[in-house]
């Protein structure tokens, strides 16, 4: 019993820790989402505007998701490693500041918590024990300074989330199209089930980026839903045009 009741809990907490790392990736993975389900439905009007089959959707379709998704993946890692290494290139600055030029260090430390409002006595305490701790000092400087903080997040790891959330999300216009390529049951109206299936994504990643924004979650659901329309209905005008202009 006890030792089942240990497993239970570390089943438990396998799974919470499982999902604080997703909670902690979420902005990475809506990201990801809504571009990779909006440029693949995109890709998918198009083709359907210029009536292509359901090879040179899926030709098209994977071949947008894995460029295009590899380079935003690419991205998210260059824009997270180059934030890393501004921040450690000003911490330099900053430590070299405090171990050279103290006096004035501690008196821009002074200035700062005076515009906050200490005075006197509280505001010598405040300084001194600020300025007691290398670490502690240079921080406050980053912060309070600078406004520069450090960001915890691996630049590999949230260029792989994007990648795997722009693959999966945006996969899901290419379903129908793939299973009537594969099996020989003919699907009538590819593009109204295409259309069905990316809504309910679109709902879902809106959901979700309200979640991250902490915005009204109708609000994320209809801008998302309308982003993703939008563009469908260009695509949609481009490949039919351009079908009457090239046969």
């Amino acid at each position: 019993m006890v030792q089942a009741a240990q497993h239970d809990e570390n089943k438990t907490h396998g799974i919470q820790s499982i999902w604080n790392r997703f909670q902690d990736h979420l902005g990475e993975f809506v990201y990801g989402g809504i571009d990779g389900s909006v440029t693949t439905f995109a890709v998918v009007a198009g083709a359907a505007g210029a009536e292509l089959g359901s090879a040179v959707v899926i030709i098209l379709g994977f071949a947008n998701l894995f460029a295009d998704g590899f380079s935003m993946s690419i991205g998210s890692y260059l824009s997270t490693k180059s934030e890393r290494d501004n921040y450690r290139k000003h911490q330099k600055v900053e430590y070299w500041e405090v171990d050279n030029l103290p006096e004035a260090e501690r008196q821009e430390v002074r200035e700062i918590y005076q515009a906050k409002g200490f005075e006197g006595e509280l505001l010598e305490q405040v300084v001194a024990k600020i300025t007691e701790d290398r670490d502690r000092w240079v921080d406050v400087m980053m912060k309070e300074e600078l406004e520069m903080m450090k960001e915890q997040k691996s630049p590999l790891a949230m260029g792989l989330v994007t990648f795997i959330s722009f693959i999966v999300i945006g996969f899901i216009p290419l379903l129908v199209y793939v299973y009537d390529y594969l099996t020989d049951d003919a699907v009538s109206q590819n593009f109204l089930i295409a259309c069905i299936f990316t809504s309910l994504a679109f709902i879902g990643i809106g959901w979700l980026k309200a979640v991250v924004t902490q915005t009204n979650r109708w609000k994320g659901i209809l801008e998302t839903l309308g982003l993703g329309a939008s563009a469908a209905v260009l695509a949609y005008w481009v490949g039919d045009v351009l079908e009457k202009i090239v046969t």
